[in-house]
């Protein structure tokens, strides 16, 4: 899952980016409304985590330009008020959820979660083929019933091909969806990515490596 937080406040945005990269997501962080803009246009984020209070180019106007220019993100905006008329106010500019500050980080992570589930087609909870098993909710892995110990990069990259039902997915879109702006596009992180990956899988191997294409399972 990639994520934008666009906050202004310097030492929250990185806790928040620090926080949600150790739950397995990867993060851009923007500190101002036209940074935040420029951002999601972009990249193909999975959910945006919005502050309201912008200075600059207000969070309400973010929003309400992500939608009058189709973006398709999630938006959860996060505001210093916690009023109805807040709330409401923020539903109707588009944003699709709304959190006051202060919040319990694992309440973001959550509502982040469900956001993310919401934006993708149906996938079930528990991702299967044949002995390999994921689990996205508790981010865990086994093969023949035995657990397997996956850094979030090597989970991330399991996860999505797990998810594309045999489609074939590129290194590209790897490195889009599963890493975030820090990564080279020119280095061989997906590849090294991929051969732990699969040594930790062990035998049979279940990715296929397709010629000038990408990966499949």
């Amino acid at each position: 899952m990639r994520v934008l937080v666009i906050e202004d406040d310097v030492e929250l945005a990185e806790a928040v980016g620090v926080g949600l990269r150790r739950s397995d997501m990867a993060v851009d962080v923007a500190l101002d409304g036209a940074a935040g803009l420029s951002r999601a246009l972009e990249t193909d984020y999975d959910v945006i985590v919005l502050d309201r209070d912008l200075p600059g180019v207000h969070g309400d106007d973010v929003c309400r330009r992500l939608v009058e220019w189709g973006c398709r993100t999630r938006v959860l905006m996060l505001t210093a008020a916690g009023t109805m008329d807040d709330l409401v106010d923020g539903l109707e500019l588009g944003a699709d959820d709304y959190l006051s500050k202060p919040f319990d980080f694992p309440v973001l992570v959550a509502r982040i979660g469900a956001l993310y589930r919401r934006a993708q087609p149906a996938i079930p909870p528990i991702l299967r083929h044949d002995d390999v098993e994921l689990d996205s909710a508790q981010h865990r892995v086994r093969r023949g019933g035995s657990p397997l110990d996956l850094s979030p990069k090597e989970f991330g990259v399991l996860e999505l091909l797990l998810a594309s039902n045999g489609r074939t997915v590129s290194a590209e879109e790897l490195l889009e969806r599963v890493w975030d702006d820090s990564a080279d596009p020119f280095s061989n992180a997906v590849k090294v990515t991929m051969s732990r990956l699969r040594a930790k899988l062990g035998e049979p191997p279940i990715i296929e490596t397709v010629q000038r294409a990408g990966y499949r399972i």
